[in-house]
């Protein structure tokens, strides 16, 4: 690791279970290398610092592309190496460290050079302590690595704000995410996404900045999942701001257990992007069910529902209502009121891809 010319650390959810960010922003400041996550990973470092160029699910950052594809060495800690459409994959003539806790990870999908089984704070402890018997001192700051990961972030952002700032109407979804992040205490709040569109909105562009403060998932694809790990979330964090963001069709499918929030008490925010059609997924998934029952349009009236199961909520059109209405829902939440929150959006269809071959 201390001979690789470009290496690139790749953080994954065991970081988060082993309770070790603090180890790996220490092991990264010594080495001087930039950190990206797995999609389950993100939060496991945070996402404002200059070392971190983002996370990597379906769709992922400009900085994870860049930085991935020219190293020389990925080190892979709490991560699984897999291989799947969740996660971007390694380009090949990397060599490959992988500290796992699982020894069938170990070589699972990818060519491991160094495998290091172990839980992830203790062998980031131990190898820091190495490094530091090695090399005798950290690495003096990489002031032009951090301004060219800092200039990279600019560049792709810059190329995006058209749609994070977008004053059309139907409400574009990223400006919603946009605008929500900007809005909400970044450092206590709690966010999580569904599984379609609504991931493919945030992973890229929200920025996490605690451990835990963003819960990825989506290698298991059931709609509705994050109402549940919303309602699980402020039941373990009482004192955090829990906010879900969900789509027209995960609202279908389980919006009707926001009664359950009501009646427990668990105030939460609900978020839900309603352009009344099944986005992401291509006509080949479907068509007999496209052709017979038209599957992919939506219909119904949220918010309204929302209400009558006893939640605050507003439907919002119009995108210079989107701050002032989450606001509202926010102070809602903060005085122990459920809400749900409508947006009713475009079908936005482009995404933050890259090739990784």
């Amino acid at each position: 690791m201390l001979a690789a010319q470009r290496p690139i650390i790749h953080a994954g959810q065991g970081v988060l279970y082993a309770e070790a960010t603090e180890e790996l922003v220490q092991i990264a400041e010594f080495l001087q290398a930039p950190v990206m996550t797995t999609l389950p990973g993100k939060s496991a470092f945070p996402e404002h610092h200059p070392l971190a160029v983002g996370a990597s699910g379906p769709s992922t950052t400009l900085g994870v592309h860049r930085f991935l594809t020219r190293a020389d060495l990925v080190f892979g800690v709490g991560c699984s190496f897999t291989m799947t459409g969740f996660a971007i994959p390694i380009p090949p003539g990397k060599t490959i460290v992988h500290t796992t806790n699982d020894e069938d990870a170990i070589n699972k999908d990818y060519q491991c050079h160094f495998p290091v089984l172990g839980d992830a704070k203790l062998v980031l402890r131990q190898l820091l302590e190495a490094l530091q018997a090695q090399a005798g001192a950290p690495r003096a700051v990489d002031t032009a690595l951090q301004q060219e990961i800092k200039a990279t972030k600019a560049a792709w952002l810059g190329q995006w704000m058209r749609k994070l700032t977008a004053t059309t109407r139907p409400i574009n979804p990223y400006r919603v995410m946009w605008d929500l992040m900007h809005t909400v205490d970044l450092d206590n709040v709690i966010v999580t996404h569904e599984s379609g569109s609504a991931r493919e909105y945030m992973v890229p562009f929200w920025e996490a900045r605690q451990p835990r403060s963003f819960l990825g998932w989506g290698k298991s694809t059931q709609l509705g999942y994050s109402l549940g790990l919303a309602m699980g979330a402020k039941l373990a964090a009482p004192d955090k701001q829990v906010i879900n963001v969900m789509g027209d069709m995960a609202f279908s499918t389980v919006g009707l257990d926001i009664e359950t929030a009501v009646r427990c008490d668990i105030p939460i925010l609900t978020i839900v992007l309603n352009n009344s059609y099944m986005s992401i997924y291509d006509n080949s998934r479907f068509p007999v069910a496209l052709e017979k029952y038209d599957i992919k349009r939506l219909s119904g009236q949220f918010s309204e529902v929302a209400q009558a199961m006893g939640a605050h909520s507003e439907k919002i059109t119009d995108p210079q209502e989107i701050v002032p209405a989450l606001k509202r829902g926010l102070a809602a939440v903060e005085g122990g009121k459920d809400t749900v929150l409508e947006f009713i959006t475009c079908d936005e269809g482009e995404y933050s891809k890259f090739s990784f071959r």
